[in-house]
């Protein structure tokens, strides 16, 4: 038998350091499950003893990994939660979990993050605290649901959760910028083609009609103006394009500025409600996530706001925060910023009444879900049609116009 020495964390939440018996590791691990006891490090006591007179030369090794400059996509934290939540169902410990993630066969950043969080775990370190300093990709809204579920003793069940929800705001991302895709090919391909009738065909209609003597009509003498003007002086119509775009640029990097975009978007037709319907249901979905793991409506708006990136939305819900703060209830701060639907509104009312808020919430994110793919739908159903329209008549603009011209020059020298 072989003396291990732990620290592990109780149901309740609390640590406690220990030692126990055991003829392998394995053993010690499952002995201190059927206490309900979470390890956080176990070691062989001579080990731990070693370890400590070297934890100099273990903080040398540590400082090869950058604190903090690990930077992981949005599918990679889905994927590291996913993994993750399925080694603790399997029933491994934190740590093992964290090992297995390590010595994975393909070289990649989540390795690396494994590598880095199971050290830190090892030497009793915090798990949301060693995300933290591992990644801010991690978010701090994925860092407190998982010290929530650390304190709880129910870091599986976050997990889940936490990936639902991740899932879910992918989902709805991948919604709205599918829906903005295919207008702006579109559009694109529509510029292309102008700037090839303007810039190549058009001249070449220049040059027969002069050829031909006849006074050309007034809508091609406007159109061959215009290539002239364009091949003449593009150079100069880059700069004013180049000088837009860096004053638009340093107009967002002012807050009255932000402001009046991220306003600007939500009440741009078609795209607006598509905006709005998306803020709503993740606004919804973010607030029942954290109310549901036992975090406070005060923090889990706060949290919420942090993960606002449309800064006047931002703003509705820190008018929000500081209302509920002061001891009014959700609702009543909704509605005293007359931005939020009554709809909305009256499902939280249902919530707070009945006393399960976060079931409320719930179910107002998959109502706005809905609503959110009606009007992605009816937004992709009237792009197409609508696109459509706009570049046949652009296109039999230029085309009249030449016609016109060449129609005019084939009349001039029958004449002669």
């Amino acid at each position: 038998m072989a003396a291990y020495t732990y620290e592990a964390i109780q149901r309740g939440g609390h640590r406690m350091r220990g030692e126990i018996e055991a003829r392998s590791r394995s053993e010690a691990c499952d002995k201190l499950s059927r206490e309900q006891l979470q390890p956080l490090w176990l070691k062989l006591r001579d080990q731990a003893r070693h370890d400590a007179q070297n934890q100099s030369t273990d903080n040398l090794q540590h400082s090869s990994l950058p604190q903090g400059g690990y930077r992981l996509s949005a599918k990679q934290v889905m994927f590291f939660t996913e993994e993750l939540s399925d080694l603790l169902e399997a029933g491994l410990q934190l740590e093992q979990a964290l090992r297995i993630m390590e010595n994975r066969q393909e070289g990649s950043a989540l390795k690396d993050v494994s590598a880095y969080l199971r050290r830190e775990v090892r030497e009793g370190v915090n798990f949301s605290t060693a995300l933290r300093k591992a990644s801010a990709s991690f978010g701090e809204l994925f860092c407190n649901l998982v010290a929530a579920g650390e304190q709880g003793g129910a870091l599986h069940a976050i997990l889940q959760r936490t990936l639902a929800y991740q899932k879910l705001i992918a989902d709805l991302k991948s919604k709205v910028v599918g829906a903005l895709v295919y207008p702006a090919f579109i559009g694109f391909a529509g510029l292309l083609l102008i700037i090839l009738f303007v810039s190549y065909l058009v001249p070449q209609l220049g040059t027969l009609l002069g050829t031909s003597g006849n006074k050309m009509p007034l809508a091609t003498a406007v159109l061959l103006a215009a290539s002239k003007f364009l091949g003449t002086y593009w150079w100069l119509i880059v700069l004013v394009i180049v000088g837009l775009a860096f004053a638009f640029r340093a107009l967002l990097n002012t807050e009255s500025g932000r402001v009046w975009w991220d306003r600007v978007q939500l009440r741009v037709p078609l795209v607006g409600p598509i905006f709005r319907a998306k803020f709503l249901a993740q606004f919804a979905q973010t607030l029942a996530t954290l109310t549901s793991n036992g975090i406070a409506l005060y923090g889990a708006l706060k949290l919420t706001n942090a993960a606002t990136p449309n800064v006047f939305l931002r703003g509705l819900i820190s008018r929000v925060t500081n209302d509920v703060g002061e001891g009014a209830s959700l609702s009543r701060a909704m509605a005293r910023t007359k931005s939020f639907p009554s709809v909305f509104i009256d499902m939280i009312v249902v919530g707070e009444q009945t006393g399960n808020l976060p079931q409320a919430l719930e179910k107002t994110g998959a109502r706005y879900d809905k609503e959110l793919n009606a009007a992605i739908g009816a937004l992709t159903s009237m792009i197409q049609p609508a696109v459509i329209v706009v570049m046949a008549g652009v296109v039999g603009v230029v085309a009249y116009c030449m016609m016109g011209g060449i129609f005019q020059a084939v009349s001039g020298l029958r004449g002669k």
